[in-house]
């Protein structure tokens, strides 16, 4: 049944006009069993929801939702393997990608086998290129999942990285971003890696075919020994000039694609075991999330906390502050894994929503973030749930920096909740403004996998709900497909048939 059908949507519906004199200090003066009965340990995860505007009452209405929209049969469909991508008729496996060999059977056995088959294949050339003292520079190009992904993870997991080799990251086809990367670069001392499973996106091969033109330009002339691809258009590669490829499959979403082939430089950076890390941490959650019940899934408690804020109490954004400076790019990351997966605006059978879905992503590392949006997050008009990030354990023996980062972050989290009274005003916070935490022992392979795949099951859970498809994105299409008629356009000067403003930027841009 579609959410706004259920009997709990209108319990909430009546629950949230009631809820608009919750303040979170009261709660907490009220239970003494607050913080504990909305604290959690999942594998590699600890998550304090204590400071968010929900009470029992109101997880249980949740809980009640999750039922009658059968979230659960959905939960096992998927890990059935089954097509719940209905726009695309495909499965959704990104999950099996860090299922352990051997471990399935029926259908998903053969399935899992090539999964294991192209894993140990593209970990033994990882182990070679880590080998290779002659490269000493790799290139990622990408876009979308291809490069917000593995970025991540090689910049999170940076203090496991081999050293003697730097990783670089070009997604953008404005061509200052690979002008800039290759300003630093020897052409015998480069790997480039194509990531595109079509081996068409335009952006990527723009900047692949302007790297093997520079590579040419600087006397290489081995680009089999250069260039390898993540794509499954092997014949499309080999015209390329490259011989060396690692396939995925059409049920890997790009923005879940990070546990396949698509991990290469996270393979070659923190190497073979720790990638089988990440995955296993990853496998991890994935458990959690099939096997524990509802009332006690963290995934299935943040995505019905998300779908609550959303359509009950209309907080229309979430900001993530991570406090580790690795965890720099997971905003970003988690801006296109729910953005992307849940920004939609029909039901699984294309009929049109009378509620909003994904919430607006976004944020930056603290304590950065303290010093330039926090303003507004303690003292704004809007209210603005928070997710802060942090690590338990430094990786780093600098006297005195982790201990002040953690007293930065949960310092946050009181002061967005408690306030502060001033008669004066300029100095009165409201408080009473809702956050999350999440907390790590340490940051390894197996905690961000565990991380992430937190975070990937929690989008799936808010998306079931709602009804829709997680799993396509046909919104980025439509700009796709008018940027090359307006390229030709632009070659041309042939402004015929536009509206007065496209032609006027057309005209004024050549």
């Amino acid at each position: 049944m579609r959410c706004d059908q259920t009997a709990a949507w209108k319990l909430l519906q009546r629950n949230a006009q009631a809820f608009a004199g919750f303040d979170l200090r009261n709660a907490f003066a009220a239970d003494a069993g607050r913080a504990a009965a909305f604290s959690q340990s999942t594998p590699y995860v600890f998550a304090d929801l204590s400071k968010n505007h929900v009470d029992a009452a109101t997880e249980a209405l949740l809980q009640e939702l999750a039922q009658q929209t059968g979230l659960a049969a959905h939960r096992d469909a998927m890990f059935r393997g089954e097509h719940i991508n209905v726009s695309e008729d495909r499965a959704v496996m990104h999950w099996l990608l860090r299922q352990p060999a051997g471990s399935l059977s029926g259908k998903l056995a053969a399935p899992l086998a090539q999964v294991h088959e192209t894993l140990n294949a593209m970990l033994h050339y990882a182990e070679q290129v880590r080998a290779d003292d002659q490269i000493t520079d790799v290139v990622n190009i990408g876009i979308g999942g291809s490069d917000l992904g593995p970025q991540m993870a090689v910049l999170a997991l940076q203090d496991f990285a081999l050293t003697g080799k730097r990783f670089h990251f070009v997604s953008n086809v404005d061509g200052h971003e690979l002008a800039g990367v290759l300003k630093g670069l020897k052409a015998e001392h480069t790997l480039f890696l194509i990531a595109s499973k079509t081996f068409t996106t335009i952006e990527t091969m723009t900047n692949a075919h302007s790297a093997l033109q520079w590579f040419k330009a600087q006397g290489g002339s081995d680009v089999a020994r250069h260039f390898a691809a993540l794509t499954t258009n092997v014949a499309a590669a080999a015209a390329f000039g490259i011989s060396t490829t690692f396939g995925f499959w059409d049920w890997v979403g790009g923005r879940y694609s990070l546990w396949s082939a698509i991990g290469l430089p996270v393979a070659i950076a923190i190497g073979a075991a720790g990638f089988k890390d990440l995955l296993a941490g990853a496998h991890a959650m994935d458990q959690h999330f099939q096997t524990t019940p509802l009332a006690q899934n963290l995934p299935v408690r943040l995505g019905l906390l998300d779908v609550w804020y959303r359509n009950f109490l209309h907080y229309t954004s979430r900001s993530i502050a991570p406090y580790h400076s690795a965890l720099r790019r997971v905003p970003a990351y988690l801006q296109q894994l729910e953005m992307e997966s849940n920004g939609k605006r029909v039901d699984r059978n294309g009929q049109a929503l009378t509620y909003g879905t994904s919430p607006v992503l976004w944020g930056e590392p603290g304590t950065n973030g303290q010093h330039a949006y926090f303003q507004m997050l303690h003292q704004g008009s809007d209210i603005v749930p928070m997710e802060f990030i942090a690590v338990k354990k430094p990786t780093h023996s600098l006297k005195d920096h982790h201990e002040l980062l953690l007293a930065n972050v949960i310092a946050q989290a009181q002061a967005l909740m408690m306030g502060k009274d001033d008669a004066g005003g300029h100095k009165h916070f409201t408080g009473n403004r809702p956050s999350t935490f999440l907390l790590l022992d340490e940051l390894t392979p197996a905690s961000l996998g565990a991380l992430i795949a937190l975070q990937e099951h929690r989008v799936f859970v808010s998306g079931a709900v709602w009804g829709i498809n997680s799993f396509d994105q046909w919104g980025v299409e439509l700009g796709k497909v008018l940027a090359k008629d307006i390229h030709a356009r632009i070659l041309s000067g042939d402004a015929s048939g536009l509206d007065a403003s496209t032609a006027g930027l057309l005209n004024r841009v050549r």
